[in-house]
């Protein structure tokens, strides 16, 4: 089948477009074409979606059936691909946990039962809600919006998990939350995503779906002990107190990524996903993806931080401070 990918070039589109190839469909991918070219086998659309004429230009005749949309950050991209794509057989539509008003710090129960922003704020969770509203009441039952968390894996521009991959595999004495070693964190690899949101199309399965890794996968010390044996580094853990961390200045999820503090993690990870589960959304173990990850980094060329969202890691400033302290 025609299936546009809206997005296609960077992370999660990248993949989305591979599974959409290996599945036999004939992929277009629609983007600004700042980011590169899509995987060998797709069409390169361009456009700027909050331009009200570009989809149907780039599209030019092009009839998608099927869409999976990656990209959509405002709402008026939202807006024009109802206005252009509601006839489609299936559209597959990637939200956040941020739609949810109560997220964080949650938890976040059975889809229908959580409320979602109905504010005119333009913000990233308002204006997700927003893009669900606008293109289910458009495409109809055949639409889908995956409330996705924490996505990881090969090609991710966000260097989470690959700060933490580099810093580990450098070794030496490595600081942690010392309370934060415990919490659990739940992830999901982007091409367990990206397949899923391929059959959701396919199938025109509707509704909504909290799309992130099921309650209680892993810890984040859990996480960093993988990131420890897949780069086969003599790291030392210095487990900081929260409190310390949080009197010099460590910022929760930027300096030390993915950690949140106590309050907030002990409700955060908590997402209810039995839906997912449900509907074939799979898991593979934690160990492979942190093992692919870390291969793609060593042997790629890394892509640029996104311009909108700060750059992670611990200053080193910061780290000797704590290690010093920590002495």
């Amino acid at each position: 089948m025609r299936l546009l990918v809206l997005g296609g070039t960077h992370f999660l589109g990248r993949h989305v477009v591979a599974a959409a190839l290996d599945r036999g469909h004939d992929v277009a991918t629609l983007t600004r074409g700042l980011t590169g070219q899509p995987p060998e086998g797709a069409r390169a659309l361009h456009g700027d979606r909050d331009d009200p004429a570009a989809l149907g230009e780039a599209l030019d005749g092009w009839q998608p059936e099927l869409v999976v949309d990656t990209s959509c950050q405002t709402r008026a991209a939202a807006e024009h691909a109802a206005a252009v794509l509601a006839g489609v057989h299936g559209y597959a539509f990637v939200s956040s946990l941020n739609a949810y008003r109560n997220w964080p710090p949650g938890p976040v129960g059975q889809e229908d039962a959580e409320p979602t922003w109905d504010t005119g704020d333009d913000d990233y969770g308002p204006n997700k809600a927003h893009a669900e509203r606008v293109l289910s009441a458009a495409v109809g039952p055949t639409f889908v919006t995956a409330r996705a968390g924490l996505i990881v894996g090969p090609h991710d521009p966000v260097y989470r998990l690959g700060w933490w991959l580099d810093r580990i595999a450098r070794g030496g004495r490595v600081v942690v939350p010392a309370e934060g070693l415990d919490q659990p964190i739940s992830l999901v690899d982007a091409r367990d995503l990206a397949r899923w949101l391929v059959g959701m199309a396919e199938r025109g399965q509707g509704g909504a779906v909290n799309a992130t890794g099921p309650v209680g996968m892993t810890t984040y010390g859990g996480l960093l002990e993988v990131c420890r044996a897949v780069t086969g580094s003599d790291a030392e853990w210095v487990p900081v107190p929260e409190e310390e961390l949080l009197a010099v200045g460590v910022q929760e999820w930027v300096h030390l990524p993915l950690w949140l503090r106590q309050e907030e993690a002990r409700t955060a990870w908590d997402v209810d996903t039995t839906r997912a589960r449900r509907l074939g959304l799979g898991s593979r173990e934690l160990e492979a993806t942190v093992a692919d990850t870390w291969a793609w980094m060593r042997s790629s060329e890394r892509p640029p931080v996104p311009a909108h969202r700060p750059a992670p890691g611990l200053p080193d400033e910061l780290e000797q401070r704590l290690l010093a302290a920590g002495r």
